[in-house]
């Protein structure tokens, strides 16, 4: 098992209700190893909790980079919501916790 954290580096941010969560690898090997592995249900289902609609991926294979929208997942955004986080600026420290199969 490898943490994400261990292979990538993220950035997160709000997007109204949702978040956009990217994923930058470290290398061309770590960046195919996360095309393969890092899905859309992976990040979904650990994200279960706060990411109440669906996710959206796109590739940026030229940054070895994933981008992802987790949508209706800030509790209405940042005006609108009592979530600590209704910005989405911990989304991406949260998915660098993830453990995936190498």
């Amino acid at each position: 098992m490898v943490k994400l954290g261990e292979i990538a580096q993220a950035r997160s941010g709000d997007k109204g209700d949702g978040s956009n969560v990217g994923i930058f690898a470290h290398n061309a090997e770590d960046y195919a190893f996360l095309k393969r592995e890092l899905t859309v249900e992976r990040v979904k289902r650990h994200f279960a909790e706060i990411c109440l609609g669906h996710v959206e991926r796109y590739e940026a294979d030229n940054l070895l980079a994933l981008n992802f929208i987790l949508h209706d997942s800030l509790g209405g955004g940042g005006s609108a919501s009592l979530k600590t986080d209704a910005q989405g600026k911990t989304h991406g420290l949260a998915i660098l916790e993830m453990e995936l199969e190498r």
